[in-house]
């Protein structure tokens, strides 16, 4: 397994209400279990299976990921920040590891 770095991407401002694009991405290997190594055996399947975000206490995405995501997951989508606060960024694998980042973000 690589090291497991999340990076984020935030915009560097927005005002009260806006929506603002959240990038996401994870160094992590995403072994499917499909593959055999040297010796012929199955590789067990090691893949990031959750993503949530939370903003300032709320929940802002929860989703699911299945065998077909690819390594290093980029995981985009839009977020509404009423008022400044904290994302909290958290990914789930199958050997239950958890990583976890926070990003602070103030509205202007």
């Amino acid at each position: 397994m690589t090291d497991v770095r999340p990076r984020i991407r935030l915009p560097r401002s927005a005002a009260a209400g806006d929506s603002i694009v959240v990038k996401t991405l994870i160094n992590h290997d995403m072994e499917s279990g499909q593959r055999r190594n040297s010796a012929g055996e199955i590789i067990p399947r090691q893949i990031v299976n959750r993503f949530t975000c939370e903003y300032a206490g709320v929940m802002v995405i929860d989703m699911e990921l299945h065998g077909a995501i690819s390594a290093n997951p980029y995981i985009e989508f839009e977020a509404v920040v009423p008022a400044s606060g904290d994302f909290v960024f958290t990914w789930y694998d199958d050997n239950g590891e958890v990583y976890t980042s926070t990003e602070s973000f103030t509205v202007a």
